[in-house]
């Protein structure tokens, strides 16, 4: 999708729109188009609870009741290691650091996105009525689809006010059913509650590379916050929930292959929490803005869209906010400063395509963002991030600190004032970073036993390595060895190479979000330590790693002494030598939770 050069751009007028950008916004009133472009009126959709349909409960209840849930926090104690404790920050400087090299910062190259305005129009395009002597009209019909196929969104939108033959052609099911599934990792059908696959993409315009990417991680605070977006056929909607996990099962035993090593049994339990969405764009919902959007300099791109969510009537509001990606000089700069980089988002230790402004939490009533970290056009809009500002609003009488920013936003009767505002910065990841290839086994979203701290999500980051022969590889296929034999050699050597990088997700009040947790450095020869022959990990390769620990709020870092057992492509253990103990992690199937046709597990 691209903006006509030389045009001047018309958009839809949106009922999203919500707090006045700054006095510096660099956006003017737009005209409004005609009625060929808006989307068609629908009523509101079915019933939107958040049951689980396959077992009548919610999110965090138990499916079996004979499948008790025991709390993290019974997990700690001193008896749980076999050597130095490390709950107790104290002991923290008895444990030997090692050096540590991250290697240089390489930022992703910035891939080409298709930015425009699904709506606009170059004014000199807008037409009544066409000439009857076009020869694009007096092609047959299937000749004009064909040509209409080439086009992207954007374009299909100009078309349908050039005329009302190609209108009608423009808004046909065939195109937009396209454009609505290229942003769904499942197959669509029908248009849900819309009365066209046309009229739906125009619904979530702006929303559409939410699910598209379906793994959004936050910000927020040092614990950050796991989203999976996805999209519900049956509701036309487009829903964000937290991602969860419960460790089911809470044994400790001595590992037979030390005696002062104590082994962390981890059963994870993964789910979706249902009964809160964090995010939420219905069909024919009035996401009404206090009239925002009819105020001059509205745009639909900088400002704030207000969120109907259930919390909002107990006094919880959220807004949605397109984000602007930074320049990469800026964040280069901000990066050498070290943490917390200035609040970037995503951190350094993040492979990412963009980087969007970040914000510290708690400095003050109101958040205010800065007009040039807002997108003014659609050509601005980042697809890799997004923001959410939540807050606690009471009604009543304002407090004698009243800013106009912040008074009624909720859309409420009578004055109010926002208590707790927050704002969080949500990135994606690239699928590649986190899909599986034959080489490189271990990448993906992962889930890991932090022992008090819970359980936590991770990124498990396998970098590509340069294409390597048999030679630099050091192969030599012996005169007696079977085919199969030396192509089983030849791909073992290929998968046991290279770093591995276990990045943290969600984090905690030690190592907080986007940061290592623990590191490879190769898993091939130069980090071999051997293979287990002691239960539970017989016959695990093991290899070197570094395991990264800090006191409270990320202070005094360092990497210490630990060794990874590769116990299958989906399981991993962690023996943190000097805290004398040994956790788990595990892969998440993500797929499992973005079809809402399917139950949650």
């Amino acid at each position: 999708m691209f903006e006509p050069s030389g045009t001047e751009p018309i958009t839809y007028n949106s009922s999203y729109l919500s707090a006045a950008p700054s006095s510096r916004s660099r956006a003017s009133p737009l005209p409004s188009p005609p009625p060929s472009l808006l989307p068609p009126s629908t009523g509101p959709g079915p019933n939107e609870s958040g049951v689980n349909q396959q077992t009548g409960q919610r999110w965090p209840y138990q499916d079996n009741p004979a499948e008790p849930f025991l709390p993290t926090l019974a997990t700690t104690s001193r008896a749980n290691y076999g050597r130095i404790y490390p709950e107790n920050e104290n002991n923290l400087p008895l444990v030997a650091g090692v050096p540590f090299d991250a290697g240089p910062y390489t930022r992703w190259p910035t891939m080409p996105t298709q930015h425009s305005d699904l709506g606009q129009v170059p004014k000199h395009e807008w037409a009544s009525s066409h000439s009857p002597s076009s020869l694009l009209l007096s092609l047959p019909a299937e000749l004009i689809d064909a040509i209409l196929l080439y086009l992207g969104p954007q374009d299909l939108a100009a078309i349908t006010a050039t005329c009302t033959v190609l209108r009608r052609r423009a808004v046909a099911d065939i195109f937009w059913q396209r454009f609505v599934q290229e942003h769904v990792p499942f197959q669509l059908t029908t248009p849900g509650p819309c009365a066209s696959f046309h009229q739906l993409f125009v619904a979530h315009d702006r929303a559409w590379f939410l699910p598209k990417y379906k793994i959004w991680f936050s910000d927020r605070n040092l614990t950050g916050r796991l989203l999976i977006v996805r999209f519900d056929p049956r509701r036309g909607c487009i829903e964000g929930y937290q991602l969860l996990a419960i460790n089911k099962r809470t044994v400790f035993e001595q590992w037979n292959g030390a005696e002062d090593v104590i082994i962390h049994h981890f059963e994870p339990r993964v789910r979706l929490h249902l009964d809160k969405p964090i995010l939420r764009f219905a069909i024919g919902e009035d996401h009404s803005d206090g009239g925002f959007s009819a105020r001059t300099g509205a745009n639909r791109y900088a400002d704030d869209m207000p969120m109907i969510i259930d919390d909002r009537h107990g006094g919880m509001y959220s807004n949605f906010m397109l984000a602007r990606s930074l320049d990469p000089d800026e964040v280069e700069e901000s990066f050498a400063l070290g943490y917390p980089y200035r609040h970037i988002w995503p951190s350094p230790c993040v492979p990412a395509r963009e980087h969007a402004a970040g914000f510290p939490a708690n400095t003050s009533p109101v958040v205010n963002i800065d007009p040039e970290d807002r997108p003014w056009r659609r050509g601005q809009v980042s697809d890799q991030s997004f923001r959410m500002r939540q807050w606690m609003e009471m009604a009543g009488s304002p407090g004698p600190f009243i800013i106009p920013t912040f008074l009624n936003v909720g859309g409420g009767s009578g004055p109010s004032i926002h208590i707790g505002e927050e704002v969080m910065t949500y990135s994606t990841l690239d699928p590649s970073l986190y899909t599986p290839t034959p080489t490189k086994p271990w990448r993906g979203i992962w889930v890991g036993d932090y022992s008090g701290h819970g359980c936590e999500f991770l990124l498990l980051h396998q970098p590509d390595d340069e294409p390597a022969t048999d030679e630099q590889l050091g192969l030599i296929r012996s005169a007696s060895e079977s085919e199969a034999e030396w192509e089983r050699r030849r791909m073992e050597a290929r998968i046991y190479r290279g770093r591995l990088e276990a990045i943290k997700l969600t984090g905690d009040p030690n190592i907080p979000r986007g940061e290592y947790t623990f590191v490879v450095d190769d898993l091939g020869p130069n980090g071999y330590v051997g293979v287990s022959s002691d239960s539970p990990f017989t016959g695990s390769r093991i290899v070197r790693s570094k395991g990264h620990i800090a006191m409270t709020g990320f202070q005094d870092d360092k990497f210490i002494e630990s060794e990874l057992f590769l116990i299958s492509q989906n399981r991993l253990a962690q023996h943190w030598l000097e805290f004398g103990h040994i956790s788990f992690f595990e892969r998440v199937d993500i797929d499992a939770f973005v079809d809402p046709r399917l139950p949650n597990p």
